[in-house]
């Protein structure tokens, strides 16, 4: 019994011993393999390697000037005699000749406080003002007779809201815009508010960005100076956006020959008023919600000289990154209309200015209280006194704010 137990554990042994050596050869020879296939690998490389190698330039992307590309410079001596149909400013006669081929493009802008400055609003013919959702301005800018001496870059671009529609029928504008709230199927939002399906049925002729490729629009994420959202990136190039349109039949006729002027009605216009009958109501200031103030309030200072009203915006000076110039406005116009909403989950919201209601005008440094009254969804708003007369309008650039009834206007 002893013996076969002393067999057994020298029989284990026997077997350790014989793994351990088997163990240290295929190690050996393992070693010997790998160092083989690196020299093998190293020289092929050396040999061979350097000519696989190939440097490829990175893709680079051409974005536009930030700066006004002009097509022509305005001679100052000759006379500006021709007045915009849209704002009653004065224009060379060659400039005119530039804007009777097209018709006027209207522009969705976001006004959130990370997107400014903005570019391109400082050549709109008239800029419209309201919320979108969540106290967060939006404009609409009418581009006509500004543009008529170059291409201007518009930024950021934003989505569509169903109370900018009836605006766009006014001038049957064509209208840029990124996307925007509801299809005709999309359940999700109230049928009111659902401004791409009412763009379709509507027949608004309508320059989706989805529907555009570079360089007429693109995301430029270095616009600004600090770092933004995507949907603050989209810019559109104004003289592609009209081309864009005259392929698509869209001039200042459209493709059954009506010209976009057929049933318009402009407003009334006048010069300015002379220094001495210029009013003292310097400043003007309110702010579409309560607590916004700090990011969203908004104040209009008038100067006597130059008879126009300069732009603060979040209690900085408004300024455009095309000309690094304030905003200024020769007429603002508030109107009060009733507020509706969230309507939907999205939080959409809704605005009455269809129908009348009253409003305020400040011009030549004088406020005026004023009534509104836009007659259906295509006719023009048109502004009238006290007396019910329709008002004389001061030519240049005019801002139309669009206030909740009860909003507090400071002057």
């Amino acid at each position: 019994m002893i013996e076969q137990t002393i067999s057994s554990v020298k029989t284990e042994r026997l077997a350790m011993n014989i793994k351990q050596k088997q163990f240290v050869f295929f190690g050996v020879i393992g070693i010997a393999l790998y160092l083989l296939s690196t020299g093998i690998s190293y020289g092929l490389f050396s040999t061979f390697g350097k000519k696989e190698i190939k440097t490829i330039a990175p893709t680079t992307l051409t974005v536009p000037s930030q700066k006004p590309q002009r097509h022509f410079t305005s001679d100052p001596s000759v006379p500006k005699d021709q007045a915009c149909p849209i704002n009653g400013e004065m224009y060379t006669k060659k400039e005119k000749e530039i804007w009777d081929k097209r018709r006027p493009l209207a522009v969705m802008i976001e006004n959130h406080e990370e997107a400014r400055p903005q570019s391109g609003i400082s050549f709109a013919d008239v800029v419209y003002d309201s919320v979108a959702e969540g106290g967060i301005s939006r404009f609409m800018a009418v581009f006509y007779c500004g543009l008529s001496t170059g291409n201007v870059l518009i930024a950021p671009v934003r989505s569509a809201r169903t109370y900018f529609l009836p605006w766009v029928l006014e001038y049957d504008a064509l209208y840029n815009h990124v996307g925007g709230a509801g299809n005709c199927s999309d359940d999700t939002v109230d049928e009111r508010a659902k401004a791409l399906c009412q763009i379709d049925q509507w027949r608004i002729k309508d320059l989706d960005q989805f529907g555009i490729s570079f360089p007429t629009c693109y995301r430029n994420y270095d616009r600004l100076d600090h770092p933004v959202a995507t949907e603050h990136t989209m810019v559109c190039q104004t003289d592609k956006l009209f081309k864009l349109a005259s392929d698509r039949g869209w001039t200042n006729v459209d493709s059954k020959g009506v010209a976009w002027d057929k049933k318009f009605e402009p407003w009334k216009f006048k010069d300015d008023a002379k220094e001495a009958d210029r009013g003292t109501t310097n400043s003007i200031s309110f702010v579409a919600w309560k607590g916004y103030e700090k990011d969203y309030g908004v104040e209009w200072v008038y100067d006597k000289a130059s008879n126009s009203y300069k732009r603060n915006n979040g209690g900085k000076p408004h300024t455009d990154l095309e000309t690094e110039e304030q905003l200024t406005a020769k007429a603002v116009v508030i109107v009060f209309v009733k507020e509706i909403g969230p309507v939907d989950d999205h939080m959409h919201l809704l605005y009455n200015n269809i129908g009348s209601g009253s409003g305020l005008l400040f011009q030549d440094g004088k406020a005026e209280k004023i009534t509104w009254a836009k007659e259906d969804r295509a006719a023009r708003t048109k502004f009238m006194n006290a007396s019910g007369k329709e008002i004389q309008l001061t030519r240049g650039q005019v801002w139309i704010h669009m206030l909740p009834t009860g909003t507090t206007v400071t002057y």
